[in-house]
């Protein structure tokens, strides 16, 4: 069912605000959650609102959250989200270091304490639209393998950058650390679609298509990937003194509880290096290079990171609309908060 970004946002919107979340909070967060699905990142989009319905509702998430801002020098802080929804705190916490690396060059700044805060890549691109480069980490509850290991112990944890152009154009890279997100099997399963065999493994190792039978998802390229795993933990968990690895809180264990997560934005001004109208300049000459290079037989384009999210985008309001799965829709319309599908569930809500 295709619907129009204003109805998805707003029945998205209200249905958290019918869970208990604050308004201010639920426009936020409804805007993110929207972003990410008119860009074809169905993933974190509407399929995500009844996990935080339930939670909100359960008390898992703090709806009148008081957020915490500390400077730790010249080019650092934390904010400490007070267990609110993760959009808010990772949007706030952007702003701050926005604020702080276009007055001293470099911002490196920590968010802890916070809850789920969706596609890192909204947060990174806040930064490029403000002519910064940013780059971000957040960590998540363990469910991929190390390499060479048996047991889940590092979540997904996602790395985003983005960078502005001459343009109208934004380079925007957001990536999980496993083959694929958690959120693209959940979409998968709500859809009845196999997920190919390279995404994840069952109890005994072995891959499977089947999304209900995933027991643990996979690092890409194996080793590399499980040192950038690592490397996202130690950013945004070691470092901001938030539970790590294993120890990060199950996103769906109980719902009454706060999760205490963490992640991390690093932005840097451009015109304390190259200059910003050079830089600027260099990337639309980046992205003009890739775009005019011979494809490979089978790829019609070279795209540079966020391009066809932005082409999906556009292509849906030409098309009519945001395609949103009909029992999400029909969930988004109706009285219900939620299902009680989630709460005390392992970790992928099983």
């Amino acid at each position: 069912m295709r619907l129009s970004r204003n109805e998805l946002k707003t029945l998205m919107k209200n249905k958290m605000m019918a869970a208990g979340l604050k308004e201010e909070h639920a426009e936020v967060t409804a805007e993110i959650l929207t972003w990410s699905h008119e860009r074809g990142y169905a993933s974190h989009g509407a399929v995500r609102v009844e996990y935080y319905s339930e939670r909100i509702f359960k008390g898992g998430i703090t709806t009148e959250p008081n957020f915490t801002w500390k400077e730790t020098g010249p080019c650092s802080g934390i904010l400490d989200g007070d267990n609110g929804i993760g959009y808010v705190v990772a949007q706030e916490g952007m702003k701050k270091a926005i604020e702080m690396a276009k007055k001293n060059g470099v911002a490196v700044v920590g968010m802890a304490n916070m809850s789920h805060s969706g596609s890192i890549g909204y947060y990174s691109e806040m930064a490029a639209k403000e002519d910064l480069v940013a780059i971000t980490f957040c960590q998540s509850d363990p469910m991929a393998v190390p390499y060479g290991g048996t047991e889940p112990y590092y979540g997904t944890n996602p790395i985003s950058f983005a960078a502005p152009t001459a343009d109208e154009r934004t380079v925007v890279f957001d990536m999980a650390t496993t083959v694929q997100a958690w959120g693209k099997i959940l979409d998968k399963r709500s859809k009845g679609a196999s997920i190919p065999a390279d995404w994840a493994v069952d109890e005994k190792g072995a891959p499977v298509t089947d999304p209900h039978l995933v027991n643990a998802l996979v690092p890409i390229a194996g080793a590399k990937g499980y040192g950038l795993m690592m490397m996202v933990d130690i950013f945004s968990g070691v470092l901001l003194g938030v539970p790590f690895g294993k120890h990060v809180s199950s996103m769906y264990h109980d719902l009454s509880q706060g999760r205490c997560l963490g992640q991390m934005h690093i932005v840097i001004d451009p015109e304390r290096f190259v200059g910003l109208e050079k830089f600027k300049q260099s990337m639309s000459q980046v992205c003009d290079e890739l775009g005019e290079m011979p494809a490979a037989e089978g790829y019609g384009k070279v795209y540079y990171p966020g391009e066809r999210a932005v082409m999906r985008r556009d292509k849906a309001y030409a098309e009519g609309g945001i395609e949103v799965v009909d029992e999400l829709v029909e969930y988004l319309r109706s009285d219900a908060i939620h299902f009680d599908r989630y709460d005390h569930k392992n970790r992928f809500a099983d």
